[in-house]
Parts: structure tokens; sequence; C-alpha cells
């Protein structure tokens, strides 16, 4: 195989064979997809007993076992099996790494996608833990960084293949597959739900502390700072639509990420409430704490709630804001505060929660209203009737609980008590993840973006059923 090597050209001794093995299975270096396709069609039969023939003369060449494994690479990238059976019948070796890549036959076929050649070749006896020599990932991997490979990742882990296995880093498959998604173009929720079904651990870090919540707080990070609106909604239902899955599996929302205090994923979507509406809600009737899990003290819900409304109606640089924006974000601090008091009905304030600083404006006063009545519910002992819908709650876990309180020998008006997720409906301007910058979205912009957001979760609910 010709290839650049500082300003000489190689070519390698055993190429000959290669091309020849390529050509008689009806393929040739750098074959189009077009010509691949046209390989698969040939008659298998005639193919086969011709690579018999050149394997059989070519048999006593020096380079026979070096041609034929680097033949062996090249026809499990395009997926040949009947042509690899050939080759590994005469020796060549399951371990031959590309000179290029680096990769072996495993790698590549994981690469391109290829379930019947990695079982086959597994079945010959490649190590299905086997990493390659410049990243150090594993078959698994490889196949968790793209949707596409979904096939190779059944296949590897109905192989056995180690769901948890770490790398130099101690990265998990799973840590694989959220460092490649941008919930844009790659988002690959179908490979996060097999990996948390075989077993994945929902709670493994990096030795630098990365984690499945650190991933999702970086996507939302870049979702309030860098995105259009339209970017930032697919972010959201991404996200959303991942904490569902991490969630179900035991996932702390609320537990800082390192020692340090970095932001749990809790946090991170308190700091801006009204704009990532849907996944704090998501995180709240889930049952994540209103304080960090962790450290207790770093941070409480309702500091993040009104020095947000504060940023929002009480703005540093004395500007005036707009009275329907103002109305906005109060009503959706309360259904903030109403979601958290679901699973945790005393919501005890942090000592020294300031007052808002008084004023004559409509969003002031509103402030100063809810800070008041929010002082006076949590100073009274919550209602019996929300203490048992939180004990029931917490009993029935993990979640989902909808089929678990819809089996329960109760009215229908109790369960809907129970379930306040399916009664408590955010308003369709609100089912969106919004910026930090830019113009909100216009009138026309959302039933679309909404109606889209009801189409992912009717897809979502099809697939769980």
């Amino acid at each position: 195989m010709p290839f650049l090597h500082g300003f000489r050209r190689i070519v390698f001794e055993y190429q000959p064979l290669v091309d020849a093995i390529l050509l008689t299975v009806g393929l040739e270096e750098g074959a189009s997809c077009l010509e691949e396709k046209g390989a698969r069609l040939v008659d298998q039969d005639t193919v086969c007993s011709s690579l018999v023939d050149l394997l059989e003369r070519e048999s006593k060449s020096p380079v026979f076992e070096a041609g034929i494994s680097y033949a062996l690479f090249k026809v499990a990238e395009r997926g040949l099996v009947y042509a690899a059976e050939i080759l590994l019948r005469y020796g060549a070796n399951l371990n031959f790494e590309d000179p290029v890549s680096y990769y072996n036959p495993l790698h590549i076929a994981i690469l391109r996608g290829r379930p019947s050649m990695v079982r086959l070749l597994a079945g010959h006896g490649a190590d299905i833990e086997k990493r390659d020599r410049i990243h150090e990932s594993s078959p698994l991997d490889l196949a968790s960084e793209e949707s596409d490979r979904l096939a190779c990742m059944h296949a590897l882990l109905d192989l056995g293949a180690d769901v948890n296995a770490q790398d130099k880093l101690g990265k998990t498959a799973l840590l694989h597959t959220l460092a490649c998604i941008d919930g844009l173009t790659v988002h690959n929720t179908d490979n996060i739900q097999l990996l948390l079904q075989r077993g994945a651990d929902v709670h493994a870090a990096t030795k630098v502390g990365e984690s499945t919540a650190s991933s999702l707080v970086f996507l939302i990070k870049d979702a309030l700072d860098n995105s259009s609106h339209e970017d930032a909604a697919q972010i959201g239902r991404f996200c959303v639509r991942t904490c569902e899955l991490l969630l179900a599996h035991g996932m702390d929302a609320s537990r800082c990420l390192v020692e340090d205090g970095e932001p749990s994923l809790t946090q991170a979507s308190l700091e801006h409430f009204d704009l990532l509406l849907p996944l704090a809600v998501l995180l709240l009737h889930r049952g994540a704490a209103f304080v960090c899990s962790r450290h207790r003290n770093c941070w409480s819900g309702h500091t993040l709630l009104f020095q947000r409304l504060r940023s929002v109606v009480q703005p540093p640089d004395g500007s005036v804001v707009d009275e329907s924006r103002a109305s906005e974000i109060l009503e959706q601090a309360e259904f903030v505060l109403e979601a958290a008091r679901v699973n945790h009905p005393s919501l005890p304030l942090p000592p020294g929660l300031a007052a808002p600083v008084p004023g004559d404006d409509p969003g002031t006063r509103g402030l100063l209203e809810l800070h008041r009545r929010v002082v006076e519910q949590e100073a009274s002992p919550p209602a019996l009737r929300c203490l048992c819908r939180a004990f029931l709650r917490r009993h029935l876990q993990p979640w989902p609980l909808v089929n678990k309180i819809k089996a329960l020998p109760l009215p229908d008006r109790l369960k809907d008590f129970l379930l306040p997720e399916n009664t408590q409906r955010l308003k369709p301007s609100w089912e969106s993840f919004r910026t930090l910058h830019g113009q909100p979205l216009s009138r026309s912009q959302q039933p679309q973006l909404a109606a889209a957001a009801s189409e992912s979760q009717l897809a979502a609910a099809a697939s769980s059923l």
C-alpha cells in the first residue's frame, strides 16, 4: 500500500499480493461505494474459487502471511465475510495492524459498521477487548461513538465485551459516547440506552472528573452561550431525553461533580432556570435534591432562583424590564418551586436568603410577593397529603413511576396527584431551551418548536413500550 512518509513514497513488498486479492474479490484500493456495492452482487462461489486458486499459487511466497493479513484488513473494512473466511483459513493474522492507522481488522470492521464481520472475527479468536495503539480505545469504545455502529455494539456486548472497561484516562464506553455528542449532528441516545441496559455504570468518572453529568453540563452551557435559538431547542430535546435515561439508572444530578464544587447538573439548570426550564423541571420531578447532595451547603435552589430572578427583574445596569418578561419569569419560578416540592415537601430556606430590594415597578412588587410567600410556606409544616405523595414516590423508585402508579388500586384523581408531571404541563413557549443572547423566539416559531418537541416525546415514549 503506497503512503507518504516524510518526503518518500513507500510501497510495501506485499502490496502486489494484496492488490491481486482485492481484484479477485471485486475490489480495488480506494474502490468507490458503487464499486463496493457491485462487488457484493458477484457470484460468490466463483469468487471464492478464484480466491482459493490465487492463494494456493502464492502460498509459498515469503510475503504470503503479511499480504493475506493486510488483505483481511481490507475485506473486513468492506464487510466481505466470505472472503475473510477464506483468508482466515489460509492463516491471515487477526492481530495484523494497518501500517498507517494501526487499527486491526476488528477495529476497522467496527468503524465501518460491519456487525457480521465483527462476529466472524470474534468467532475466530479476535480479542474483543484489544485496544488500538494510538488512542487506546477498546472495540466497544469505538462502536459507542457513532449511532450507525449500534449493531456492532449489540454484537460486542452479546459476545461478552466488558461494558465498564476503562481506558488509560478512566473513560468507559458510556463516557466515550457522551464525549462524542453535540446534541445536533451527533446524538447517540440509542447507544446510551443500550449501554445502560447492559449494565454501564452511570457513576463512572475519569481521572480528571469527567462524568455523565459533566458531559451534559458542558452541552447545556454551550446551548446557552453559543447556539441559535433553533440549535438550543434541539440540544435541549437531546439533554432531556438523555437525562431521562441516566436518571432512570441512578444518576445523582444534584451532586457537585468534583470536590472543589464544579457545578452539578441541577445547579447548572437552576442558574438559568427560565432558559432551561424543561430540564430543570424534569430533574426536580425525578427527585433531584434542591441543595447539593455532596456538600449540602455549597448551593441552594432557593438562592439560585432568586439570584436569577433579581438579574432579570432588577438588572444591575438599571435598565427598564419589560413587564410581560418579568411576569413570565416569576410564573416560571413558581412552577419550578412547585416541581421541587413534589418529592421534597419541606424545602428549608438557606440562612441569610436576602429579600429583594424594594421598588415600585410591577416586576419588583411581584418578586417581593413571591419571596414573602416562599418564606411563609417554608415556615409552615407541609400538608399531610404532600408528605404521603413524596413517601409513595420514593417507595416506588426507580423512575419512571408512571406504570407503577397506574397499576395501584387507587382512584384516577389520586393517581393524577401522585403524577403531577403528567398534569402540570409546561406552556408551549416554555418547552424549549433558550439562549442567553439574541431575540426570543417569535410567536410563529414557538408552536413549531413545541410540535417538534411533542413529536420527539411521542417517539421516545413509543420506543420505551
